[in-house]
């Protein structure tokens, strides 16, 4: 009897494997960081054996803590940092160049060209993106260009390309599948939403070979099984999908105007809009939540580059605190008398700003500005983005007013900061007893596929509220501090409205 499925969560600092048993209970949990390369300023890579060999060795180091053999686990989910981009050749699987990362802004210029020619609105109809290097697309096209030979080889058809869980399906399968699923398919500026395909026009604009793009399947599917050499024996592989459609999942908000917000390096708030592919007046993206039996569910997404990271860099760029962990117990002792913000634009500031220019800025400084009030503001700036991005939703969707959002990450732990972010929204905060909501996404769609777990509609029964927070804060004091975000934000922008 098959009790497991191992679920492989590779994310933008660490892959994570975790092992949850017939119940979706977590039985076992392993993890590894990885080196983060920054060649010049806005520029992210990783190197992609990095990605392979850490998310080999957590798979097995899940496997062993469980006790657990091959024939034990049902299936494999993949969840994955998406927009990360790879290129490898076909015949010996070796990628061409570093992993080029979401976050990275060098093809920024390509971006502003292709806007100026008037180009965007039709990416933004067929893909529900905007122009923007966050997308797999122009890094494609980067990598064939400053490649030697690899254009000329991508032609010929003997280089792929895929973001990471295509990478990693390619491994895991000792290169006999080279496939993705319908949510990381459209987040490449290549995948026709509504047309359910890759866009020949649309690549013929970016110069991206078709011969390099993989198969598109629903995000419960047949994927193939793995080498038995990995592990011992196969084991099959039956779903993927993006970090944040992964999480989507794993809230359990299947039903339109449910909305979840992920707090891990960056935060994403994503709306189910049901079978309705909602285009955006201002400036969200219309994206795939997930995909079953050939029909999408489609989404608003509002994508914060930077979240966790900027309490990183509080660590590890300014050691003014020693572990992530503390921000919160000192942002609560912060000076309330201050008002300190920071725009964490380290690589550009996202939805619903889209400005790849703007670099991070500090504001309200002051001689008795320390630790308390950076810790303070960092999380802050968490918050304020966050209600960015839910005005936007409003906005756009009616049915986002009046919902409860669901929370996961790294972040959510802090009551704090779970605290005040339900004060700068003024809305209801609900954190799982689950916290691992991605990696349970991911585990779900592959035991769904399976048979080991059952359909959505139980699925969501399954669902646990650990804490809900309320709204506290005084409404001018919001109104007030979110007063000052904006005009931070409007004070860091490369090009101010």
């Amino acid at each position: 009897m098959t009790d497991y499925v191992l679920a492989i969560d590779q994310g933008t600092t660490s892959s994570r494997a975790i092992l949850f048993d017939r119940n979706r209970a977590v039985a076992a949990v392993a993890q590894q960081e990885f080196e983060q390369h920054f060649p010049r300023s806005g520029w992210v890579e990783h190197e992609p054996e990095d990605i392979w060999s850490s998310t080999l060795a957590v798979c097995r180091a899940a496997i062993e803590k469980a006790g657990a053999a091959p024939a034990d686990i049902a299936a494999i989910g993949i969840t994955n940092q998406r927009e990360t981009t790879l290129v490898w050749d076909r015949e010996t699987g070796k990628p061409i160049h570093r992993a080029i990362v979401w976050q990275d802004r060098r093809t920024a210029d390509d971006c502003a060209a292709l806007k100026s020619a008037g180009h965007e609105p039709t990416f933004a109809d067929r893909t529900g993106l905007l122009l923007d290097p966050y997308f797999s697309g122009t890094k494609i096209a980067w990598i064939l260009d400053n490649v030697d030979g690899a254009r000329a080889a991508a032609d010929a058809g003997r280089l792929a390309f895929g973001t990471v869980d295509s990478f990693l399906l390619w491994r895991l399968t000792g290169g006999a599948v080279h496939a993705t699923d319908a949510t990381n398919a459209s987040r490449t500026l290549l995948y026709d939403i509504h047309a359910g395909g890759w866009s020949d026009d649309l690549a013929e604009r970016l110069r991206v070979p078709a011969a390099l793009l993989p198969r598109v399947m629903d995000s419960a599917a047949d994927f193939g099984e793995t080498d038995a050499a990995l592990f011992g024996a196969p084991i099959r592989i039956a779903g993927i999908a993006g970090d944040q459609q992964a999480a989507t999942v794993g809230q359990a908000c299947f039903a339109p105007g449910m909305i979840k917000s992920t707090y891990g390096t960056g935060c994403f708030a994503v709306l189910n809009t049901g079978a309705e592919a909602v285009r955006s007046d201002n400036r969200l993206l219309t994206t795939i939540a997930y995909q079953l039996d050939g029909k999408p569910v489609y989404a608003l997404e509002g994508s914060i580059f930077i979240a966790g990271a900027a309490v990183q860099w509080l660590r590890d760029g300014l050691g003014v605190i020693a572990s992530a962990a503390e921000s919160g117990e000192l942002a609560g002792a912060a000076d309330a008398s201050q008002d300190v913000y920071l725009v964490p634009a380290f690589v550009g500031l996202g939805a619903p700003y889209w400005d790849a220019g703007c670099r991070g800025a500090i504001f309200g400084l002051t001689r008795g500005t320390g630790p308390k009030e950076l810790a303070r503001a960092a999380l802050e700036a968490v918050c304020y983005q966050t209600r960015d991005l839910l005005e936007a939703m409003r906005g756009d969707w009616g049915g986002a007013r009046d919902t409860v959002l669901r929370v996961d990450g790294g972040m959510v732990a802090s009551d704090w900061t779970m605290q005040r972010l339900a004060d700068i929204l003024d809305a209801e905060v609900d954190r799982p007893k689950i916290l691992e909501t991605t990696a349970l996404g991911a585990a779900y769609l592959a035991g769904m596929r399976c048979g080991l777990y059952p359909g959505l509609e139980e699925f969501a029964k399954g669902w646990a509220l650990d804490r809900r927070f309320l709204p506290a804060m005084d409404a001018d004091e919001r109104a007030r501090k979110y007063a000052g975000w904006k005009d931070a934000v409007r004070r860091t922008l490369s090009r101010p409205d």
